[in-house]
């Protein structure tokens, strides 16, 4: 009886120290596209970006050209709770998705994705710190510039999927890398000019402005 008694209070404390996560991502922009998702529950003692630092070839990767895959893989290799691509592809502007995680006593939320059209900037939830307590909660995430490419808003720098349509003839709008580490993204300028001036980017439909996602999460 002893044991059993015993058996019985180390699974309640360890349920109690475990929450299922439900994570729902919602595309804050007009005219912005989010590529396949990492969705990430972890320990504190791991990252998958930081601001103030240079960005990692993963996040690289990921920030030009929409490859998670080594952001992961890293997840993976630290014990995170992992959901890729929830949204089984592009994330179109005003769109929503939602995947659910399983969450240990003192995890973080991690999220990234790029940000199309960009040169190098992406989504990003930087360990997030999960609540203890029951409840729904609201992150407003913001747009990050990985550092690590000129922000020149040129077709021929960036990935052009055929539903962005791009101008042409830009003459580039930064022409070298002002801040090598991660920060806080500006938001794309763009023009109204589709066969030159600075961007190939149109202003009406690609330029935004932080948040660029409403992250709602619910503990459970």
């Amino acid at each position: 009886m002893k044991t059993l008694l015993l058996s019985m209070a180390m699974g309640a404390a360890f349920t109690a120290q475990a929450a299922n996560v439900d994570v729902k991502i919602t595309n804050a922009t007009d005219g912005i596209y989010f590529t396949p998702l990492i969705v990430a529950a972890h320990s504190p003692d791991a990252y998958l970006f930081r601001t103030g630092e240079a960005a990692s070839a993963d996040v690289e990767a990921m920030a030009e050209g929409g490859d998670i895959s080594g952001l992961v893989a890293l997840a993976e290799g630290v014990g995170a709770d992992v959901q890729a691509n929830p949204a089984e592809g592009i994330l179109d502007p005003g769109a929503s998705t939602s995947t659910t995680l399983y969450a240990n006593h003192g995890d973080v939320l991690s999220i990234a994705a790029m940000l199309l059209p960009s040169n190098d900037a992406f989504i990003g939830v930087d360990s997030w710190k999960i609540p203890k307590k029951k409840g729904t909660y609201v992150i407003r995430a913001n747009g990050y510039d990985a550092g690590t490419e000129a922000n020149d808003e040129l077709a021929g720098s960036v990935p052009t999927p055929p539903f962005i349509t791009f101008g042409e003839g830009g003459t580039g709008v930064d022409i070298e890398v002002a801040n090598e580490t991660v920060h806080i993204h500006p938001g794309n300028l763009g023009d109204t000019d589709a066969t030159g001036g600075l961007s190939d980017f149109d202003s009406t439909k690609h330029r935004w402005l932080n948040p660029v996602a409403i992250i709602t999460v619910t503990v459970y």
